[in-house]
């Protein structure tokens, strides 16, 4: 509190034109700061500054480039003391994410990203001999693919790891010569302020970084509209992803879009069973669910059905709930009081139609203020429930069982989303034999942990494009030809 945040439009911090609104901490109901307001003037003001810094900062040394991102990353590092408590109190990640998921893997995002800076992304290609036409005259033609940066991107992260997802849409888009607009989630918008505030205090010139807050849809419409900005990289939810699909084809605006995701976990009758229980867990234990990797739908052979739900009951009781700067709290409330009223609904829905609730989370006692839901846990279900279908965002876990192979994977494919899978088996072949026909980005085989190397997207309403590693780079280049006679 006290602090007065701006917005960075062209090197100049500004207020906002609408005045400013208060950001709340979850677990407590208390204002931690109030972020400004932006008009749809400034949005746009903030993509005209991007597209007129582009020509100069996509021309600026590769060198000079990965200079700047790997100060930006020095400086987040000392200044860690002073994010993590912030990012905690704007989000309400336990201390244990606050501190180990949050400002760290920034930071590393940004280190990654500084040394692939210097990298040639051209492809050589092999010379190709064509015959004489009326176009031209025969011979042996050279080829070479050139990478050059898309140009101004607006990046539009999500609440739930608001500087993480931040540092890895900007870091490469920096890296590779493109210039950013930066507008975070309305719910916890402050980090990602002092975030900018970092790239602009070690030296990135102005226009190149820029920084708009707004709890109102307006100013990211217009980022999504504007003709200044060339290409939208998006996180968050799938209906709103829609909407930026369809606002960006009036432009033909390149799209990154990571949205929604129901990931299924399909439990095999040879799996190890706390290996399955300890990971699909991780709904609970990690972020309150608040994910789109999350393993939310179970899908377990019927053999072993009675052991993963006793399983998870069991490991549901010895989650703490409360306090997220507590050093114990496994679960910490999720990010409003909608948020937790609609995943409340998804809960009853399910009871409605049908399912077991073996572990009710909903208004855990003990809590006059913050928006808690604690571990929630539904069996008997069917694929065609609400909470089965649809993306909850919330600590909850649905159980559907299945006979034979071909009924796992067809309900796993059954969602509309398809962004993240897991399956567990000791049979590695069988392992691999069902990940490729699951339809999804991502699937893990016997375990949540990532490789951050690899290409990270969905299928089907799960999203557009690919990031992580060097895809990260790909994602903000154009392809371009360039040939020549041998």
């Amino acid at each position: 509190m006290g602090k007065q945040y701006r917005l960075l439009i062209g090197g100049e911090w500004v207020a906002g034109d609408d005045g400013s609104s208060e950001i709340v901490n979850p677990a407590t109901e208390d204002v931690v700061g109030e972020a400004p307001e932006a008009s749809v003037e400034q949005a746009r003001a903030a993509a005209w500054a991007a597209q007129a810094a582009f020509p100069a900062w996509s021309r600026t040394p590769k060198e000079e480039r990965a200079r700047l991102l790997l100060a930006a990353a020095a400086e987040l590092r000392t200044r860690q003391a002073d994010l993590v408590p912030l990012i905690i109190a704007e989000t309400g990640a336990t201390a244990m994410v606050g501190s180990r998921m949050q400002v760290p893997v920034a930071i590393d995002r940004f280190e990654r990203y500084a040394r692939d800076a210097t990298k040639d992304l051209r492809i050589a290609l092999p010379p190709s001999p064509m015959p004489a036409t009326p176009l031209a005259a025969g011979g042996l033609m050279g080829a070479v693919v050139n990478r050059p940066p898309v140009g101004a991107v607006a990046c539009i992260s999500p609440y739930n790891f608001p500087l993480v997802n931040q540092a890895g849409k900007v870091a490469p888009a920096l890296a590779v010569g493109c210039t950013v607009v930066m507008k975070p989630a309305p719910q916890d918008p402050l980090a990602v302020i002092e975030l900018a505030e970092i790239m602009h205090g070690v030296g990135f010139p102005p226009g190149v970084v820029n920084v708009i807050t707004s709890s109102s849809p307006g100013p990211a419409a217009a980022l999504t509209e504007s003709r200044h900005i060339d290409m939208v990289s998006f996180t968050g939810s799938t209906a709103v992803g829609r909407r930026i699909f369809e606002a960006g084809g009036a432009t033909m605006k390149r799209l990154l879009l990571e949205l929604g995701g129901k990931g299924a976990a399909i439990v095999f009758d040879d799996a190890d069973v706390a290996t399955a229980v300890s990971t699909i867990g991780s709904v609970w234990s990690f972020h309150s669910g608040q994910i789109c990797t999350a393993p939310t739908r179970a899908i377990v052979h019927r053999s072993v059905y009675d052991q993963v739900v006793d399983g998870l009951r069991t490991y549901a009781a010895h989650l703490k709930v409360g306090d997220p700067t507590a050093p114990d709290t496994v679960v910490g409330p999720v990010i409003s009081a909608a948020q937790r009223d609609r995943i409340e609904g998804y809960v009853h829905a399910g009871l409605e139609q049908g399912a077991d609730v073996v572990v009710d989370g909903r208004r855990p006692a003990g809590f006059d203020r913050g928006f808690y839901v604690a571990p929630t846990l539904l069996a008997r279900c069917r694929p065609d429930m609400t909470p089965v279908r649809e993306e909850i965002f919330g600590p909850v876990i649905v159980v559907l069982p299945f006979d034979e192979e071909d009924e796992a994977i067809a309900t796993a494919n059954g969602s509309e989303y398809g962004l993240y899978d897991y399956v567990f088996t000791r049979d590695s072949e069988r392992g691999m034999r069902v990940a490729s026909q699951l339809r999804s980005g991502n699937v893990g085989i016997n375990t949540a942990q990532r490789n951050h190397e690899t290409p990270f997207g969905g299928f089907k309403m799960s999203g557009v494009g690919r990031d992580g590693g060097d895809f990260g780079l790909h994602a903000y280049t154009e392809m371009q030809s360039v040939v020549w006679p041998g």
